[in-house]
């Protein structure tokens, strides 16, 4: 293996192990906080779609996620899975 195919695994290992989409940081998510609380958490959302005054943000890919529902940017309700 070279050294450049070595850090970059190294470096894959990392971004997986320091993921913010895990159950510690799921089991912190509480009804009424607000959306720059999430983010500060959770860190920005892959993907967020909503209207009048509701919306719904996803982190994390197929396997393994987070969602959270808010109501006037306010955490409403939110379900995750596959989490370590």
């Amino acid at each position: 293996m070279s050294l450049r195919s070595l850090a970059l695994l190294s470096l894959c290992v990392v971004l997986t192990a320091c993921s913010k989409i895990n159950q510690e940081n799921y089991s912190k998510l509480k009804a009424g906080m607000n959306k720059a609380e999430v983010e500060q958490l959770l860190g920005m959302p892959k993907e967020c779609s909503g209207a009048l005054g509701m919306s719904s943000c996803t982190w994390g890919d197929e396997k393994s996620f987070i969602s959270v529902q808010y109501a006037a940017d306010k955490v409403l309700m939110y379900s995750g899975q596959g989490l370590k």
